[in-house]
């Protein structure tokens, strides 16, 4: 269940190609990442609480749908037959649909943990489940640019993308059975989501530690969310290719995966978790200000390469400990809405920051750019980004701290049961006066 995720691009990796091929802006095909922010916002709301209360299985199989719709309408505004003309508005409708489908599958790692696995496996159950949507992005970063030479070969890419989808609708449809295994591995599973969804989110609401994890890590969610958007952008100002922009996405997710699997196990045996989340925070930061100085430079492959080698690293791989963060602070509170509200706070202010950063570059002359028609300077917002993540990073080393309420709750009713039988025996064994 863990690894029957749905991986789909977020990415706009030829973001130059697209624009060329549908005869529209680089700000309309930056749309159609945004449009994953903007629809999962409202619906992401009803999706906590259709996995609290609906369970994991009809979510899964309603997004496995959602998705492949999405990828099929994608394909059909840009078909390669003669005198077609393409479609932006369907290819959009077609993101819009899948931008439906990726709450219904982010949200459901953390639940997954949590119902069908015991508290020691819980951080890399949640690794697994929740990367395997990263390496779907990590091979559209491979494929994209080798398939698209030319922005003729549109069509024929998302073609590519559009049958795995549905091969994965397929399986979700008939192979998953159970949102929940026969036996509760856990003692928290028995109470998954046990408080009413309102009641929830009123206490989530009330939970300063909680808040404080919703506003530091949407912030880095939203940071994360504009490196992927607009990477190849940034690169092309300085002479860079787009297969360049690519293999540094790619290694942004590669290694992001590596240390999210390190941190996974590594949580799951210390149950470090704040310790965990702040270290990598920290070293996030000083990658992102890294980042904002050297995608500036032209002619340096190998430190443009490293440095986003590095950000994916410390940042995509706290996303696993992070979410298990968020239900360990706000327990009995269902995982799905802990973890959720957490995720929408990461698309609105990926929102606004994509709206902001773009608003403060500057059109240029630059005699290396690899852009097209339109060359923007990034310098401005480059900064502006690691100015946004310094801040919250030094908020959430300072003000974060709670308690781990979900193993709180787990040793207490664990070792206060056996306690408990301990003294019912006692009670029972005939005293023995000295």
């Amino acid at each position: 269940k863990c690894t029957r995720e749905i991986s789909y691009s977020r990415l706009i990796i030829l973001a130059d190609q697209s624009a060329e091929f549908l005869k529209v802006s680089l700000e309309l095909i930056n749309w159609l990442s945004l449009v994953f922010m903007v629809v999962a916002i409202p619906l992401s709301f009803g999706t906590t609480w259709m996995l609290d209360t609906l369970g994991l299985r009809i979510t899964l199989i309603l997004g496995a749908w959602l998705n492949m719709l999405g990828a099929v309408l994608r394909y059909m505004g840009t078909p390669p037959y003669p005198g077609y003309t393409f479609h932006y508005s369907i290819v959009m409708l077609g993101q819009t649909l899948a931008a439906l489908a990726q709450p219904l599958i982010i949200f459901t790692p953390t639940k997954v943990a949590a119902l069908w696995f015991p508290e020691h496996q819980r951080a890399t159950a949640n690794m697994i489940a929740s990367m395997s949507n990263p390496l779907g992005v990590l091979l559209a970063n491979i494929i994209s640019p080798m398939m698209v030479e030319t922005s003729a070969k549109i069509p024929a890419l998302l073609l590519a993308y559009a049958v795995p989808t549905c091969i994965i609708c397929f399986l979700a449809t008939v192979g998953i059975r159970s949102s929940a295994p026969p036996t509760p591995p856990s003692a928290s599973a028995e109470s998954s989501g046990s408080e009413p969804y309102v009641q929830g989110i009123k206490l989530l609401l009330r939970n300063k530690a909680y808040l404080i994890l919703l506003l530091c890590f949407g912030s880095g969610m939203a940071v994360f969310t504009c490196f992927s958007t607009l990477l190849e952008q940034i690169l092309c100002m300085q002479g860079y290719t787009d297969d360049f922009a690519g293999l540094c996405g790619a290694l942004f997710i590669v290694f992001g995966i590596i240390g999210a699997g390190a941190l996974g196990l590594y949580v799951d045996k210390t149950k470090k978790f704040i310790e965990a989340t702040k270290i990598n925070m920290s070293f996030t930061a000083l990658s992102c200000i890294a980042f904002s100085v050297v995608s500036l430079m032209p002619q340096q492959k190998a430190a443009v390469a490293a440095v986003c080698a590095l950000f994916g690293l410390f940042g995509f791989s706290i996303y696993p400990v992070a979410m298990e963060l968020s239900v360990e602070c706000s327990y009995p509170v269902g995982e799905a809405t802990s973890a959720g509200l957490i995720f929408i706070s990461g698309q609105v202010q990926s929102v606004l920051y994509i709206i902001l950063l773009q608003a403060l570059t500057k059109r240029i002359s630059a005699p290396l750019s690899t852009c097209g028609d339109v060359v923007l300077s990034w310098k401005v917002p480059m900064l502006v980004m690691a100015g946004i993540c310094t801040f919250f990073t030094c908020c959430f080393l300072i003000f974060f701290n709670t308690r781990y309420r979900r193993l709180e709750a787990e040793e207490e009713a664990t070792y206060g049961t056996k306690q408990s039988n301990k003294s019912s025996s006692s009670e029972d064994a005939p005293s023995v006066e000295t």
